[in-house]
């Protein structure tokens, strides 16, 4: 049987609150990758209220872009420029191929890969996120500065070293699965 209360219940206050109160980050917010990840989740939102309507999710633009960049460039090409497996990409290309801005034709010298190509919807698409591209990195040089070159060498080099170390780790899992399979 459940227990019954024999006091009064106080009623419950309810506190106003204009801000809620920060949160300790503790240990994290002292690191690069917390903040580069925060960085980039804000500058993916900013991306596509300035968008303001177009389908503005920061990987069509770069898709497109590059596709633009690299006529008949290889979905194998594509993943490795924006650091991603191939297998992520299938959806992202299939995507696009089904709402006509992105056409793949197979190469003769390799009937397993496709050629890319933007289609005219893909290029109009393109430049109509271009524009808006192009007020994202005015916004974001606000706050970069003066500075910007130096911040983009250090993003790439950034990129660049954790890339070749998990390429290293990648290949070094292989050698231990070929030793241990002997």
């Amino acid at each position: 049987m459940p227990r019954r209360s024999t006091g009064k219940r106080k009623p419950r206050t309810t506190v106003k609150s204009e801000a809620p109160a920060p949160v300790n980050l503790g240990w994290l917010g002292g690191t690069v990758g917390f903040y580069l990840r925060t960085a980039q989740e804000a500058a993916f939102q900013a991306f596509a209220r300035r968008a303001n309507g177009a389908d503005a999710r920061p990987w069509r633009f770069a898709v497109l872009a590059l596709i633009d960049a690299n006529p008949g460039l290889t979905q194998g090409e594509l993943a490795a420029a924006i650091r991603r497996n191939t297998s992520s990409l299938t959806p992202v290309l299939d995507d696009l191929c089904r709402q006509g801005y992105v056409s793949r034709q197979r190469l003769e010298s390799d009937r397993r890969t496709y050629a890319l190509k933007l289609t005219p919807k893909g290029n109009a698409a393109r430049i109509k996120l271009m524009a808006s591209a192009i007020a994202h990195e005015r916004d974001i040089d606000r706050t970069v500065g003066a500075d910007r070159a130096q911040f983009i060498r250090i993003l790439k080099s950034l990129a660049l070293a954790l890339a070749s170390e998990a390429s290293g780790q990648r290949e070094q899992r292989k050698v231990a699965a070929q030793d241990s399979s002997k």
